[in-house]
């Protein structure tokens, strides 16, 4: 009788969709961390120019000039670094658990925000772009220990919509630094109240977190019971009967995942999209510059819509994906594909369109910009979340794999920019990067629709090796290996 009264429990809990349970707060934890974390990301990108012009800004605080060259160096230093830590970081989080990673990463790097000021005044640029890399490699963790977290916490059928919601936290960070970074560098604390505030929202969250945060529903103090079943039950319909050892126990199955139709799919869709976003985020504003001559750069407003209409078009696309869960009749992977063309197929329509907007249609081509970043959203319900579907137990890992290799693609985009546009003033040459990053769109989505899966991979659960023990084995068990 008890057994059956937890199991009514399970369902009533299961059907609330209104409830806000701890699983909820852990994704809103993970929202508030990830836009600090990108504020502090995104700031020195703003506060770049209040440094180098601060007579024109605010002259009552240190100004200090330099090349676009050592500008660039200054600015690329955290990515250098960004990519350095990202396959360890799965590793570390699958170890130690997700919360100990991220602490560490979102510590260290407001830390090093608090310090940006000081660093620019002892030890100039040179110190800068040191204290941005290691920014870089704090923030390497964050993507693959929120997976690892992600993974642990939440049933498969909550995945897209709580994962797409905890994410746009990204989004929001950029927004919040792009509308306030002016206000803060004309305020009485000048450029540096910049870092200093996002550096001191990092340390707020940080105790919140501590607190609060929660590497898997065991370690939480404040969960309920019933809540911890039902997550367990859902998460053991995903474990394979071979596995023998806890999951942070497990040895990572290097060769099974880099061979991984499926993965090495996920990959490709993840690299495509980093080309494509960051190739229009860095380089459609001088396109606008010198093609249309409208400059987005000097109008924060402008500067912020991409990042808002990503931010606001998540959540007709979650709406959306509850929908198609609810139905039956459609699959988790055919859900994962759908969406995923969504935010890669139409972005490479709209791509090729702005390629072809006249210099009078320069409103045309901040809309068109801005839902092409913005539709890019969609892909949060698709390969972003696909890691856990394929391998819960090694989600942060296979993040860290293809956010590596995505980061690389977001390094190189500026790069072909520079071989293809030798005159920034040539719609033509413009025309060719454009029809690039759609190419990509169309090659990499492709692989994703052909290759991509939802289910668990069978390196999930790697089986351990053989102590000479034998294990028993239910009767269901027994009766299922003598059918097959």
């Amino acid at each position: 009788m008890a057994n059956s009264n937890g199991i009514a429990k399970n369902r009533r809990f299961e059907d609330e969709d209104s409830g806000f349970a701890m699983r909820h707060l852990q994704m809103l934890l993970i929202f508030c961390g990830l836009t600090v974390g990108f504020a502090m990301r995104v700031n020195l990108s703003v506060a770049v120019v209040a440094m180098t012009n601060a007579t024109t800004v605010n002259p009552d605080f240190p100004e200090y000039p330099l090349s676009e060259k050592t500008k660039s160096w200054v600015l690329s230093s955290f990515f250098w670094g960004y990519v350095m830590t990202q396959v360890l970081a799965g590793a570390l989080a699958r170890r130690f658990g997700g919360k100990v990673t991220l602490l560490t990463g979102v510590s260290v790097c407001s830390i090093m925000n608090l310090l940006t000021p000081l660093c620019a005044s002892i030890g100039g640029w040179s110190w800068l772009c040191g204290l941005r890399f290691i920014e870089g490699l704090c923030q390497g963790v964050f993507y693959p220990s929120c997976h690892t977290i992600i993974a642990h916490w939440l049933p498969p059928r909550e995945r897209g919509s709580m994962t797409t919601y905890a994410y746009t936290g990204s989004q929001f960070g950029t927004i919040l630094m792009l509308v306030t970074s002016g206000l803060l560098a004309s305020s009485a604390g000048g450029w540096p109240s910049i870092f200093y505030a996002s550096g001191g929202c990092g340390i707020v969250w940080v105790v919140v977190y501590y607190i609060l945060g929660a590497s898997t529903p065991k370690d939480s103090k404040s969960i309920t019971a019933e809540e911890v079943q039902l997550i367990e039950m859902e998460l053991a319909k995903e474990r394979t009967a071979n596995a023998e050892l806890p999951s942070h126990r497990q040895a990572t199955p290097w060769l099974s995942i880099l061979t991984s139709a499926p993965f090495l799919a996920l990959t490709a869709a993840h690299c495509v999209s980093a080309w494509g976003y960051w190739t229009l985020l860095t380089q459609i504003p001088s396109y606008m510059n010198n093609v249309l001559g409208k400059d987005i750069k000097s109008n924060a407003l402008l500067s912020a819509l991409p990042y808002l209409a990503n931010f606001l078009l998540s959540f007709p696309f979650v709406w959306l994906a509850k929908c198609m869960e609810k139905s039956e009749s459609l699959s988790l992977a055919f859900s994962r594909k759908f969406s995923n063309t969504i935010g890669q197929y139409i972005p490479m329509c709209l791509l090729i369109a702005l390629g072809y907007v006249t210099k009078e249609q320069d409103t045309l081509a901040v809309v068109l910009l801005t839902f092409t970043v913005g539709i890019n959203t969609a892909c949060h319900l698709g390969f972003q979340v696909n890691h856990i579907d394929l391998s819960p137990n090694f989600a942060g890992t296979l993040m860290g794999i293809s956010n590596t290799l995505a980061s690389v693609m977001s390094l190189s985009a500026p790069l072909l920019v520079g071989v293809i546009v030798t005159d920034k003033h040539d719609a033509e040459q413009w025309r060719i990067v454009f029809f690039v990053a759609a190419g990509f769109y169309l090659v990499g989505n492709g692989l994703f629709i052909l290759f991509g899966r939802a289910d668990v991979q069978p390196w999930n659960d790697p089986p351990a090796k053989s102590d000479h023990k034998s294990i028993p084995q239910l009767e269901s068990q027994k009766s299922d290996h003598c059918d097959k």
